[in-house]
């Protein structure tokens, strides 16, 4: 008999959840299972939507868990001492479980802990279940990493898939283990599922993601490609955040998406998770992107840091009604429609020529669905600093943005109330309604909703220049 621990982090599912089934193939009937979640105070970014959403998946799991025979057992500290006094109480615990971190913080933390579980003559079992292919699956034939997407594209379709397993039922209820480690973690983590407040509603939990995955392969797959740019009709998957929290299997996606026949809007999905695979690979290969562009030759720029400006953009006060809207939507409820997020991340860096750093923390705090690879990777494109990133000279012209996704402004008069009545001919430019007719609908520009902080078109030639200094 031994004592094995199941190490729950980024992946809050029984589903087919590769770490979870591996310990339950391997262990035997009279083996002792310990599933736990260590909580690391230096991981958490209180009072955002980001850390609460997560902590309530987390909360709604245990839950989950415990109705299925899996108490989950928690830690509070840093993780190597907290690891180290576990280790303390049960002398004959020899194996760990655990689906390992591919980059970013979490990579090193696991690197970290290898070396003590090594030492400690604990028997690691690691596994990559987060994504379709892990970050040294798709190389070149050189052996070199991608640094283009759609040379990756075209490896990534072609490598085998691992298969959906459903999970094993095991045949016994795991033990609740009481020990003053584990009430001591238990206590932090009532304490932070006390304070956890979102101002919308947040659905979440291994059932509720089936059921949406259900619902968008059934409904939204096949118009995906014709629908998904389009804010108004929000015809998005919304698996981003099931995805980011482990709530849903990957493996499970590819198998629905499998089992449907062909279209345009399946082969443009399939085209998103490659994406998502592509920018784990990209973290993973630049370690240091979360604070330093990529493209070496953008390292030395003179960003703007105007906090005026930078408020103005946060809360959905720049006069740009397409870039407000999308602001507005993410404050609301903590999501952003995709297309959203390219025209606001456009304007931040190209209109504005404010730090993408800066707009990266700021959706850091704010989205349910943060993960920061895709995050990362996908501010970088924006701002061009980053690898298979946007040319610096295609800029996003806001007004013309809008007039494509939103043509009659109906999204935008969702989130933007004030200018519910302002016609569609001016509702991507309210500030050039006549003062007549702005007083005929009650609405002042300039007072009621801002006048456009900048002039597209000055600050166009302004950011070429920006970028050309650089790179000359």
């Amino acid at each position: 008999m031994s004592k094995t621990i199941m190490w729950f982090r980024k992946d809050l599912r029984l589903d087919d959840n590769t770490a979870f089934d591996k310990m339950l193939e391997d262990s035997q009937d009279t083996d002792e299972l310990i599933c736990l979640f260590q909580l690391n105070p230096v991981q958490f970014l209180e009072d955002s939507y980001n850390h609460n959403a997560f902590f309530y998946s987390l909360a709604t799991f245990c839950e989950h868990g415990k109705a299925n025979g899996v108490p989950i057992h928690f830690l509070y500290g840093e993780v190597e001492e907290n690891f180290t006094e576990l280790k303390k109480v049960y002398e004959d615990w020899d194996a760990i479980y655990f689906n390992a971190d591919e980059r970013g913080f979490g990579r090193e933390r696991d690197q970290k802990m290898m070396a003590f579980f090594v030492n400690n003559k604990i028997q690691v079992h690691a596994y990559q279940d987060s994504h379709i292919h892990g970050v040294q699956d798709i190389k070149k034939p050189t052996g070199e990493s991608y640094k283009v997407f759609t040379p990756y594209f075209k490896k990534w379709v072609t490598m085998p898939k691992r298969a959906y397993k459903k999970s094993i039922k095991h045949n016994r209820t795991l033990r609740k283990y009481e020990h003053p480690l584990f009430s001591e973690g238990e206590r932090h983590f009532k304490q932070l599922i006390k304070k956890i407040d979102l101002p919308f509603d947040y659905e979440c939990g291994e059932v509720v993601a089936e059921n949406h995955l259900k619902d968008f392969i059934e409904n939204h797959l096949h118009d995906y490609q014709k629908g998904r740019d389009y804010p108004f009709f929000d015809q998005t998957s919304k698996l981003s955040s099931f995805l980011r929290n482990g709530e849903l299997s990957i493996r499970k996606v590819w198998h629905a998406l499998n089992a449907e026949p062909d279209s345009n809007g399946r082969q443009t999905f399939i085209s998103e998770l490659c994406w998502r695979d592509f920018y784990n690979m990209i973290y993973f290969e630049n370690p240091k992107q979360k604070t330093q562009e990529i493209k070496e030759q953008y390292r030395q720029l003179h960003w703007n840091y105007n906090q005026n400006m930078f408020e103005l953009w946060k809360n959905g006060e720049t006069g740009f009604p397409i870039v407000d809207a999308g602001m507005r939507q993410l404050n609301q409820t903590g999501w952003m429609h995709n297309r959203l997020r390219m025209i606001v991340a456009s304007f931040l860096t190209k209109d504005l020529m404010i730090d993408w750093r800066l707009g990266e923390e700021y959706f850091q705090q704010k989205l349910i669905d943060y993960d920061s690879a895709s995050n990362i990777g996908g501010w970088q494109w924006a701002a061009s600093t980053g690898t298979d990133a946007v040319p610096y000279f295609r800029i996003f012209n806001p007004t013309t943005q809008g007039e494509r996704f939103d043509h009659n402004g109906d999204f935008i008069r969702r989130f933007i109330p004030e200018l519910k009545d302002v016609p569609n001919e001016y509702i991507h430019e309210p500030s050039k309604m006549p003062a007549k007719l702005q007083k005929s609908i009650g609405i002042e520009i300039g007072k009621d909703y801002p006048n456009q902080i900048v002039d597209h078109k000055k600050v166009r030639s302004e950011i070429l220049e920006f970028f050309k200094v650089t790179i000359t």
